[in-house]
């Protein structure tokens, strides 16, 4: 009889712990959970705000909005009593609770203009306040080792037309721009469509690389080699900006200069954005611009970068030919984007994977492909160049995209 009981008691026993076991599965799960985050940001006229910084400071998780305004950001179930944030230059920053986000159905955001008040007061000399800010950049950026994760993308145009294009999902170790060039990168995760291209030029490391090679804050830029001058003024997150022109000294004169701009806190003299412009001769040119937001410190990191470098390619007489070109050049483009999603500081959870070293073109890395985690991951609506970039892609023998990744890659 006490045998009976002993083990009726042990199978009530085990019944309980899977039940507790069940039940912690189901909380682990739940606590798992993604909701994703779906709107547009607009100005107090409906007009479209584009790369705008969206997301959630405390955590280091982020996104930026398209061209058209619209985001997208997947958040944990964990996250819902968080703070959403939207801010961009020139308007105030929003706050909701990500809750009250959910329950009151909010899908569009109005952001509302900041007065700035700079043209009434007395402003120090335009290199004094650059210099300040070069100065100040290992304070205002966050300067201890982190890791970026970034949707990095290139696509390839030839002859008016995409024909090439190569996502990364990318984890960089870094500095911030007080640091000449990233720690580490490693390529986590790639895709690229089919390969069109007829003028096959490369690029001698990852485009990653320049990115960071062509930003004047890790450049060491001196303000004595350019001339400031005042270009306007807005705000950011309550600080008023000065916007400063610098053209450099020592360049000939040309009816498209050489230029870089700096968006300078009054307050902090943190430079929030940059915008950079360069013309080598009739055979390239360079557009660039880098957008920095505070993390939860007040530290500002990168948000969301573009450039479009163009170019001209020669080609064999053959294809010249076959193209009906009446030169032996062909005009192309690099269109590039660089969306940071979130930023990790604790060093126990720094993961690199695929470190990169060899110095090879972007589109020459061959990772495996994971067609569940391009699904899953929470990408940003598509810009307008990269619809175009798709549609491109799609008209040369009508084949989708998607398939396009499942043929090509491994």
């Amino acid at each position: 009889m006490k045998t009976n009981n002993i083990n009726i008691k042990s199978n009530q026993l085990k019944k309980i712990l899977l039940l507790l076991f069940i039940c912690l599965n189901i909380s682990t799960s739940f606590s798992q959970q993604k909701v994703e985050l779906k709107g547009v940001v607009l100005d107090e006229f409906e007009n479209p705000i584009a790369y705008a910084a969206i997301g959630i400071p405390s955590k280091q998780i982020g996104t930026a909005t398209n061209d058209d305004g619209a985001f997208s950001l997947k958040i944990s179930s964990e996250n819902i009593k968080d703070i959403l944030e939207v801010s961009t230059i020139g308007f105030k920053t929003y706050k909701i609770k990500i809750e009250d986000y959910i329950n009151n159905n909010v899908l569009k955001i109005v952001l509302i203009e900041e007065v700035v008040s700079l043209a009434a007061i007395t402003l120090e000399k335009t290199n004094s306040i650059v210099k300040k800010a070069l100065k100040k950049v290992k304070n205002n950026t966050l300067s201890s080792k982190h890791q970026i994760n970034m949707l990095y993308r290139r696509s390839s145009v030839e002859n008016g037309k995409t024909r090439f294009m190569v996502e990364h999902y990318l984890n960089i170790l870094d500095y911030g721009p007080s640091d000449n060039r990233f720690d580490e990168i490693g390529i986590a995760e790639s895709r690229k469509s089919a390969d069109y291209r007829f003028a096959f030029k490369k690029q001698p490391i990852h485009a990653v690389y320049i990115m960071g090679q062509i930003n004047p804050l890790r450049q060491r830029i001196y303000e004595s080699d350019y001339n400031w001058e005042r270009d306007g003024d807005t705000s950011y997150d309550g600080e008023d900006i000065l916007i400063i022109r610098g053209t450099k000294k020592d360049q000939k004169a040309n009816k498209k200069e050489n230029f870089i701009k700096l968006y300078i806190g009054m307050d902090t003299y943190s430079v929030y954005k940059i915008d950079v412009s360069r013309y080598g001769n009739e055979f390239s040119n360079l557009k660039a611009f880098y957008i920095y937001k505070k993390d939860n410190d007040g530290q500002l990191v990168l948000s969301y970068h573009n450039r479009e470098a163009k170019f001209r390619t020669p080609i064999s007489e053959q294809k010249r030919k076959l193209l009906k070109l009446k030169t032996r050049f062909v005009q192309s483009s690099y269109r590039h984007e660089g969306i940071v999603l979130n930023i990790e500081s604790d060093k126990k959870k720094f993961n690199i994977q695929n470190t990169l070293y060899d110095k090879k073109d972007i589109g020459d890395y061959d990772i495996k492909y994971n067609p569940i985690f391009w699904k899953n991951i929470a990408l940003p609506p598509a810009t307008k160049f990269y619809k175009k970039s798709v549609k491109e892609l799609e008209s040369i023998y009508g084949v989708s995209l998607e398939d396009q990744f499942k043929s090509v890659n491994k």
